[in-house]
Order: C-alpha cells, then structure tokens, then sequence
C-alpha cells in the first residue's frame, strides 16, 4: 500500500514515515526542498516536493508524480504551521495549503478513489469552554483531576488562537471538498523525542528552575507521539468518514505532573518552583509578538501560546476514538516522560 505522509522532516511527521515503513508501506515523505532529513535517514524512504501555498505548481507536482509512479492508496496530512507572524499567515498554511492539497489530490487522481485523507488537526479547536470548576451535590467546587468538565467532540468549537481557528477552518474546508473519504484526529498536547517545546520544560529543570503561570488550579493532557501515530494509522481504515476523534493519553493531570517526572527522570535536586501571574506571561508574549513584527520570526512564547499557557482546562473526552478507532493508548506520561529523557540524553540534549 502505497502512503503519503505531509511535514514528514516535522517532529510528528518523521515518527509517522518510520512506524510506516517497519509497517512495510511504500513510504513516500512530502517535505520542503529547504527542509532537514535529519530523522528521514531509512534507505527505503521515498521523498517528493510538495508545494502546499501555489494551485499551480501543485498540481504539475502531483500530476508529475501520478504519471511516473501511480497514485497514492491514502495519505496523513500532518503538515502544518504551529508558530506565525499572524492570523493570515496561520490560515495561509493551516487552512488554505490543507485544503489545496485534499482538493488537488483528488482532480489529479494522485489519491486512488475512496482513498481515506487523515487530517492532524488540534485539540486548540475547541477553545476553552468549561473553565469553571464543577460542583459536588452539596454544591462545593470539586477538587483534583475531575474539577472540571471534559471536552467533547461534539460540542461547539470555540478557538481561541489564532492557531486553533485555521486548523478549524481546515476541518471546514475539507467537509466541503465532494467525494473526499477523509478523517480528522485532534490531539492534544504532543510530547516525545525531537519535540523542541516540551523540552524546553526539561531544559529549564535542568537549570533547577520551573516556571508555570496562573494561580487557578490547571488540569493538563498530553499525548505521547507514539500514541498519536498510533491513532494516525488506526484511522486510515477506521473511524467514520468526516468524523473528528479528540485524543489524549486517556489520563488528566495537574500542573506540577509533567515537570515533577521530568525532574525526577533527569535526577535533578533543588527545583525552585516559580508561579507568576498572568499579566507577567501577556507582557512577555505581548512584546515577544510585537518584536516578530520586525524580525519575522515567531518565538515560542508569543501570544498564541499565551491564550495556550493561560488554558485551565484540557480535558478531553476520548470515547469516540476508543469506540470507532480501536485507540488504546498505551503512554501514560510516566512512561513516555522517560522515554523522552532517555532520547534527549542520549543524542546531547541534555
């Protein structure tokens, strides 16, 4: 069977072509000319430039490809902007280079009919709509990991970045593309080997410093990027067609979770534990933001990230993708946290 995988030199994309290939997929990484192949170094990896921002040269360079190697049984779109000077910038890789692609594939007969698209969207899609904590029957807030309510795929999204908006009008998109057999995945937060901002948590640690934001109590899900390739595939011949599946590892977490393990995982003694309120994070993001007017360069803390880091509540409910894609997650944030570790020690990161 012959696979397309987009943003395959990104962090998600590259753990995608190698769970292909030792799943004996032709492989085939769609990627920038510019773009490393650092994690891309299998011999059996076929690679194709793709332009997802031009009609045109997208067209020629998949109707090229049709003609010297047939066409494409499925593909999982995981490409895509996660940092952006602006909101058009978002929509012009999020939105408008997904749906190009879904559309070109289809008119150029790259993708075989009835050929399943699997789109990475976000759990950023849905916002923040249950911030409130939930009360117990004698009508007190209930505390812990349940004190607030979950998220679920149907309810109403209501992005609140930048980021969340253009992967939703991706999925919009999409739904009006005819004859597109397609299913879209939005993941919670993303962690693993070669992951830059969850790192920089473990970087900090390393430096007997962690820093959080916001005094209200925060409930946190992850999921581990061997989890979330694992769902990638499940939905290549599971899950409804048009359906969106939210995932996480199955777990809720509190603030101090993640870096709790990465410090005890590093071994490191003496954290000092910093909260700051959230007028300290806007500041830093609001000039962070202001300064990439200039440098064209968007930092990771910027005010994108600050609505991110803001967010009380990331609980999801992950019942559908349970149910329709056969997901069983199997990295708890204990598990995949020293797996992490391991790979960052061991390639010099730490």
């Amino acid at each position: 069977m012959k696979i397309l995988i987009t943003g395959a030199s990104g962090f998600v994309g590259s753990f995608l072509v190698e769970h292909a290939l030792d799943a004996g997929f032709d492989t085939w990484a769609a990627m920038r000319g510019t773009s490393s192949k650092r994690y891309l170094t299998d011999p059996r990896t076929q690679f194709i430039e793709l332009d997802l921002g031009n009609d045109e040269r997208l067209r020629a360079q998949l109707e090229r490809h049709v003609a010297e190697h047939g066409a494409f049984d499925c593909v999982i779109h995981a490409a895509g902007a996660t940092k952006a000077p602006s909101e058009a910038a978002f929509r012009k890789v999020n939105a408008e280079g997904t749906e190009r692609l879904a559309r070109l594939l289809l008119a150029t007969g790259a993708l075989v009919p009835q050929g399943r698209f699997v789109f990475v969207s976000s759990l950023s899609v849905m916002g923040a709509p249950y911030e409130t904590p939930l009360h117990d029957a004698k009508g007190r807030n209930i505390h812990g990991e349940n004190r607030y309510r979950q998220v679920c795929a149907d309810d109403i999204p209501q992005p609140n970045t930048a980021y969340g908006r253009s992967k939703l009008e991706a999925e919009r998109l999409l739904a009006q593309i005819d004859g597109l057999n397609y299913v879209v995945l939005r993941p919670t937060g993303v962690y693993g080997p070669r992951e830059k901002d969850y790192f920089m948590m473990a970087d900090s640690i390393r430096h007997h410093i962690d820093f959080a934001v916001g005094y209200k109590p925060q409930i946190i899900t992850f999921i581990y990027v061997r989890d979330l390739v694992t769902a990638c595939f499940a939905a290549l011949s599971q899950g409804k067609r048009g359906k969106a599946y939210l995932l996480s590892d199955g777990c809720d977490y509190d603030s101090r979770a993640f870096s709790d393990l990465l410090q005890a995982e590093m071994g490191v003694k003496g954290v000092l534990h910093i909260v700051a309120p959230e007028w300290v994070l806007h500041a830093v993001c609001a000039f962070n933001s202001w300064m990439a007017r200039f440098t064209h360069k968007m930092p990771t803390l910027n005010m994108d990230k600050f609505q991110i880091l803001r967010q009380r509540n990331w609980r999801c409910d992950i019942t559908p993708a349970r149910k329709d894609l056969g997901y069983h997650p199997e990295w708890p944030l204990e598990r995949g946290v020293k797996e992490a570790v391991e790979w960052y020690k061991a390639n010099g990161w730490l």
